[in-house]
């Protein structure tokens, strides 16, 4: 290290140059005039010229002292906002990658409302449909549509889902029967089933073998919605576009399909902070579908023994 001033008689330098005076400086600082000046004469001494003119009541610097002053008021606001930072409570990065319908249409609010009672987190917020950002260790944790298993993660089910064709009110019109979906266009998702509805509306088809592929499924909702087809939908997903209107239900035939599930690497455990936004993002999405089906929740969780996880 070079040869540092007394470091103590730097805020009293600064004060009594931006005040003015040694009073004044004192009085800032809470400390008596004759300790200013201590201070500044020590400083003085140590750069071997004066710093200020001393006046009646009053300072003024010198160039020398102009000059100094630039250096030590930037040398110390940076150690103010260093200690500042040091001192501030560390937020806790939480990096979560949401399947992009569930993400924009579920997820958004209830992380804003959760952040409110809990600053100490700092979300991040992605969408994605595979599960290579979690494998990557480029997410934290997941919300991911699918079946129960997830090997090499842990998983808590969120809500289950049923899938129905969705379709713009003005190609509903045409449609009778689920059988007059042969004249139609379907769009389809990887992980939505034609074949698994067909069979619950009393047909015999398999998969479509052709028609729009959509890897997101806000996306294909946009595109029936345009009229560009029939889409097979989840009825979370599709709920806000069904009451405003912009997409209507042709038949009544629904079936089970997959769920959406919280998915997260094992080490997750390890945090306890989100453990805690998992427990309670589960809980809100139980407490969600009970409000909106009391007796089929209530029924689900007798056969199932579906619980949020573990406090500890």
């Amino acid at each position: 290290m070079h040869d540092l001033p007394p470091l103590h008689a730097l805020p009293a330098f600064e004060a009594a140059a931006r005040l003015g005076s040694f009073l004044a400086a004192a009085q800032a600082l809470h400390l008596t005039p004759s300790a200013i000046s201590h201070r500044i004469r020590l400083l003085e001494a140590h750069l071997g010229q004066p710093l200020f003119e001393r006046r009646h009541r009053a300072v003024a610097l010198t160039p020398a002292g102009r000059r100094y002053l630039a250096v030590v008021r930037d040398a110390l606001l940076r150690l103010d906002e260093a200690s500042a930072q040091l001192r501030a409570p560390q937020l806790e990065r939480l990096r979560i990658s949401a399947a992009p319908a569930l993400g924009s249409r579920w997820l958004v609010g209830r992380v804003a409302t959760y952040q409110e009672q809990h600053p100490e987190l700092e979300f991040t917020l992605s969408t994605a449909t595979g599960l290579g950002p979690l494998l990557a260790g480029e997410a934290d944790l997941g919300l991911r549509y699918g079946e129960e298993e997830w090997p090499g993660l842990l998983a808590w089910k969120l809500f289950e889902e049923r899938i129905f064709p969705v379709c713009s009110p003005a190609l509903a019109g045409g449609l009778k029967t689920p059988a007059d979906l042969d004249h139609c266009r379907l769009l389809r998702h990887p992980l939505l089933s034609w074949q698994r509805w067909f069979a619950a509306a009393g047909l015999n088809r398999g998969e479509p073998a052709s028609g729009p592929r959509y890897e997101d499924a806000l996306l294909m909702l946009e595109g029936a919605a345009a009229g560009h087809g029939v889409a097979l939908m989840a009825a979370s997903l599709a709920e806000p576009w069904l009451a405003d209107g912009r997409l209507c239900r042709p038949f009544a035939a629904d079936c089970p399909d997959r769920s959406f599930y919280v998915v997260a690497p094992p080490a997750i455990q390890e945090r306890p902070a989100t453990m805690a936004f998992i427990r309670w993002l589960v809980r809100d999405a139980h407490a969600a579908q009970a409000a909106a089906n009391p007796v089929k929740a209530a029924a689900s969780a007798a056969i199932t023994g579906d619980q949020p996880p573990p406090a500890g």
